[in-house]
């Protein structure tokens, strides 16, 4: 599978050097490049990309405001490139597969290219699922009704920004644990024990996480099921967790169901 590929930067060396690097991989094909907000606008619409390299900074329109604007269906994946970090957080947020900094690495660029590649294949075995012509859906399991779907399939996060001071953490999501909401905070506990809390919603995360990987507990609390060692029954029909690295979660008896079904069976 050849990526096709446009990169946008409005300095001409900064695009010429990603561009020379992109062009070293045999299974990347450049199909266009831009300097401005407008013209980057204009070649998405006209290529329609794979994977789009944006700078954060460009003039008419940056990076973000470009994303924003595309029009549903027509936005491809996105890697923002940069020479600061302070946007990387608001970049997640639009669910970029991506965020370099400037000068680019190439072993970073490497596995830039081959998340797309991954997100990519994942998307179409999700279009290949079996189709039910009597129900008329794919015949695979329902989200849950409150939780918000990715806006394209195989879109799940595989790394989220986490400030901490003055420095923003690419954390894998592999490395999670758990994520325990507490009034307006989230508690974001890693398989280390490392433990980061910030302002989020528990909701607007779940939305981004892949519900094969991260199931919900209770009204409050996701965990990775790959981390849990040990379920416990409960008085009542509940289960107590543990997971690896020996923190305990209790399971709501709202939540012992798909506990059940998701694990349990054999």
């Amino acid at each position: 599978m050849t990526l096709r590929v446009i990169v946008a930067d409005d300095e001409r060396p900064a695009r010429q050097f990603l561009v020379t690097m992109l062009r070293s991989f045999d299974d990347v094909d450049i199909v266009g490049e831009a300097k401005s907000g407008k013209e980057t606008m204009r070649l998405i619409e006209q290529t329609q990309p794979d994977l789009a390299f944006l700078d954060l900074q460009m003039p008419e329109m940056d990076g973000l405001s470009i994303v924003r604007s595309l029009r549903h269906g027509r936005i491809p994946l996105v890697a923002f490139v940069s020479a600061f970090d302070e946007y990387a957080v608001s970049a997640f947020e639009i669910e970029a597969l991506d965020y370099l900094l400037k000068p680019v690495d190439r072993d970073r660029l490497r596995a830039t290219i081959d998340r797309a590649r991954e997100r990519l294949e994942r998307a179409s075995l999700a279009e290949q699922e079996p189709f039910d012509s009597v129900q008329g859906r794919r015949d695979r399991p329902s989200a849950p009704a409150d939780r918000e779907s990715p806006a394209l399939a195989g879109q799940y996060i595989d790394r989220f920004p986490i400030r901490k001071q003055d420095d923003i953490y690419l954390l894998p999501v592999h490395h999670i644990a758990s994520v325990v909401s507490e009034g307006e905070l989230m508690h974001v506990t890693t398989i280390a024990k490392e433990r980061y809390t910030m302002n989020y919603r528990l909701k607007t995360l779940e939305a981004k996480l892949d519900p094969r990987r991260f199931l919900r507990v209770g009204r409050g609390a996701l965990v990775n099921v790959e981390t849990i060692r040990k379920i416990t029954p409960m008085p009542g029909g509940s289960y107590l967790v543990t997971l690896t690295n020996t923190q305990q979660l209790r399971v709501s008896r709202s939540q012992s169901r798909a506990l059940r079904g998701h694990l349990l069976q054999v």
